[in-house]
């Protein structure tokens, strides 16, 4: 009797997967002709989930059928062509049909022992990052699941080889009594790395912030003496005009004192890929620690975020953890290089999407969407609207008068659901924020685009 039950178990989980897949299928044939945001209505439906705790079991297939109803409508449709919110890329194919085989594979990559193919892959493609982005081949690296996390786990490994400099080993005996460290960050930094820098124990108000240009970008003139102490924190893109801090300068500056300099650069640093774009991040590649995101422009599914570090031992003495049952291996071991210790094999999908685009492919993808963002800030000057940005990548900036207006028109342009764009202050000025990020945009949703943006703000009495 049990040998039939286990045996019923395994069909019916076999028939709740093909019922699954042809839903997503479905919701990824659709989303390009849906309405971006969900509808009011849309809303209203998850009420529906509202229920006490279940009494008993009800079918994996009833199940499925209604998080699919009540739940897709209610998504918003990143990866669609028309969503411009928040540096968000859509989810290849490549990377979307392996995350569904990592999914049934579920490996939990803490040690290479729990999943050999996921070690394997992750190694080749954090080699692969580093070759993609031009950083040094020797980097440690590991995968965690957003830019924040990264800026932290850098953080925290240049805490620990600063504070070694001076003597004091910051894993045994901690931050009280800790030699001072200085910390110094833009005028434009972005709030993923405020929030790190708190995480590591450095508060805001002993850090030291620069001053930056009309675009964001650090002033190197500005920045103060640098010692063997300090860390310096700049930016590889900056999240609202997309303009990148003075690596060369301040890297020289910082290599003079013995100061670690730390690279925030979620989307910018991808720029090394494009020929076009490439002499952006000059410099960057001279730092001691680096932030990104896959799941920004190399359109890989969420959650994939990446921190890389020169100084292997400083994450490694940082991130490792001990057990008689944690028997390390004489390889690279994952959880030695994260803050995580069980965790999802993040790096399949990076491996798919990196493999499926190569170097040629991603670079087309970076160039492209920077293209239509220059074409979405050209049409929205014409129109008379103000850019209020150097539009160098993928980001614009655009005001449609005061702030009362142009946050009216994000609402319309919002609920009308054409396409969904943010909102942002920049030096003062309400904006509309555009970002153009994912590989299925065509210039035909730029151009659906913009005629929505164009007859709301005439519905709205602007023009």
């Amino acid at each position: 009797m049990a040998t039939k039950a286990a045996d019923e178990s395994r069909l019916a989980r076999l028939d709740v997967l093909a019922l699954a897949a042809e839903r997503a299928r479905r919701y990824v044939r659709e989303i390009g002709g849906r309405r971006v945001a969900p509808s009011d209505q849309d809303l209203a439906m998850l009420t529906r989930f509202y229920e006490p705790f279940p009494e008993r079991s009800t079918d994996p297939a009833e199940v499925i059928a209604m998080l699919d109803e009540l739940g897709s409508p209610a998504t918003v449709a990143t990866t669609g062509g028309r969503y411009f919110g928040f540096v968000i890329g859509g989810a290849l194919p490549a990377s979307m049909a392996a995350s569904w085989l990592a999914n049934a594979w579920d490996q939990n990559l803490a040690l290479r022992v729990m999943s050999p193919v996921a070690a394997e892959l992750e190694d080749i493609v954090l080699r692969w990052v580093s070759d993609a982005l031009g950083l040094p081949p020797h980097c440690a690296a590991g995968f965690v699941t957003c830019a924040t996390t990264a800026n932290f786990s850098a953080l925290v490994a240049a805490r620990y080889a600063l504070l070694a400099k001076a003597g004091w080993n910051v894993v045994e005996r901690g931050m009280f009594g800790a030699p001072p460290i200085d910390v110094i960050v833009g005028e434009e930094v972005h709030a993923s790395m405020q929030k790190a820098l708190s995480l590591a124990g450095f508060g805001m108000k002993r850090v030291v912030t620069v001053e930056a240009d009309g675009q964001g970008r650090m002033l190197a003139g500005r920045l103060p003496k640098l010692t063997e102490h300090s860390i310096v924190c700049i930016q590889a893109g900056n999240v609202n005009t997309g303009a990148f801090d003075p690596a060369e300068q301040i890297c020289a500056r910082a290599k003079e004192a013995g100061a670690w300099v730390h690279v925030d650069g979620a989307f910018g640093l991808w720029a090394k890929v494009s020929s076009k774009y490439h002499h952006l991040v000059a410099g960057f590649e001279q730092a001691d620690s680096w932030a990104t995101d896959a799941h920004k422009w190399p359109n890989v599914n969420y959650d994939s975020g990446i921190v890389i570090v020169r100084d292997e031992a400083a994450l490694r003495a940082s991130m490792t953890a001990t057990a008689a049952y944690l028997q390390p291996s004489a390889r690279r071991e994952p959880m030695q290089y994260t803050p995580d210790a069980s965790r999802r094999a993040r790096g399949i999908e990076l491996w798919a999407a990196l493999k499926s685009l190569g170097r040629s492919g991603l670079a087309e993808l970076v160039d492209r969407t920077c293209m239509l963002a220059q074409r979405f800030a050209a049409e929205l000057r014409k129109a008379g609207f103000d850019v209020l940005n150097d539009v160098v990548l993928n980001q614009v900036l655009v005001s449609f008068g005061n702030a009362e207006t142009t946050r009216n028109v994000i609402r319309l342009v919002q609920e009308d659901g054409t396409c969904w764009c943010g909102s942002t202050v920049w030096k003062g000025t309400t904006a509309m924020r555009i970002s153009v990020s994912s590989w299925v945009t065509t210039e035909a949703d730029i151009d659906a685009s913009l005629a929505a943006i164009l007859r709301i703000t005439r519905t709205a009495n602007l023009r």
